[in-house]
């Protein structure tokens, strides 16, 4: 089998799952160029606690996990089913850390409001892994090498949080220009991305200022290490969404090998 790219994706605000505009667009069109895919491993920023687990039911639920917004969007729901068997050998990979298989948890909006444009038939079965609050940057990316194969077995590896995510500076609902250190560090992130310096990267708190503004909790910043833990030696590596929204929330995107 051909092997999957993988996808790490800018989410943004909630609201983007009822407000069509150009990065949603984008996602679709990402999804409309992937093929052969069996099934989703989605690894999102608002799954963030202690211990690694995977969502193991067969029909996981959509969890609206946000206050404040309008009712249209809590009645949103994406009715994909999930897989046990994937999320079984999910434990298998990742031996010996141990892996809880949840049956409570479900699809938060990090993974459903992207996978309602990048997949909206709702058919691929999606399995959420939860990141592990207690590890360091390093470690998450150590776990996500064990996870490469997967790409090779027709499972889409997506991660999903904002390179830049920054709420206490974001202009809600304004026009506000991205900071300057919002656009220094992504261009910082990218360059090291495309240097393939991912001890860098994954060693984030010691990038200076601009990284403690742009990455002031690790729970949106995670998901990209395990895109980048499962990238092949010949993978190219491209950013087919780019942008900042509300002035510090980088809606990037980041692809491994082509569609």
């Amino acid at each position: 089998m051909a092997r999957l790219p993988a996808l790490f994706v800018g989410h943004g605000n909630p609201l983007f799952a009822l407000q069509p505009n150009a990065y949603t667009a984008a996602w679709g069109a990402l999804g409309a160029e992937l093929a052969g895919v069996r099934a989703i491993l989605a690894i999102s920023a608002h799954w963030y606690g202690p211990g690694v687990a995977v969502t193991a039911m067969a029909q996981p639920r959509t969890i609206h996990d946000f206050g404040g917004f309008p009712a249209e969007l809590y009645r949103l729901a994406y009715p994909a089913p999930g897989d046990p068997a994937l999320a079984a050998q999910l434990g298998e990979l990742l031996a010996p850390v141990p892996v809880a298989l949840d049956h409570d948890w479900g699809l938060d909006h990090g993974t459903w409001s992207v996978l309602r444009y990048l997949r909206p038939q709702a058919d691929l079965p999606v399995v959420q892994l939860r990141l592990d609050s207690g590890l360091t940057g390093a470690e998450h990316f150590a776990l996500a090498r064990r996870l490469a194969a997967l790409r090779e077995a027709g499972v889409l590896i997506l991660g999903s949080g904002n390179l830049v995510h920054n709420l206490r500076t974001y202009g809600w609902g304004e026009a506000v220009a991205p900071f300057d250190w919002a656009e220094r560090f992504e261009r910082r992130a990218r360059a090291l991305m495309l240097a393939g310096d991912t001890a860098a990267l994954c060693d984030y708190p010691a990038l200076g200022q601009d990284a403690r503004l742009a990455i002031p909790t690790p729970d949106h910043y995670l998901p990209l290490l395990y895109v980048l833990g499962v990238r092949h030696p010949d993978d190219a590596l491209t950013f087919p969404v780019e942008g900042m929204d509300g002035g510090s929330i980088s809606m990037l995107a980041v692809r491994l090998g082509s569609a």
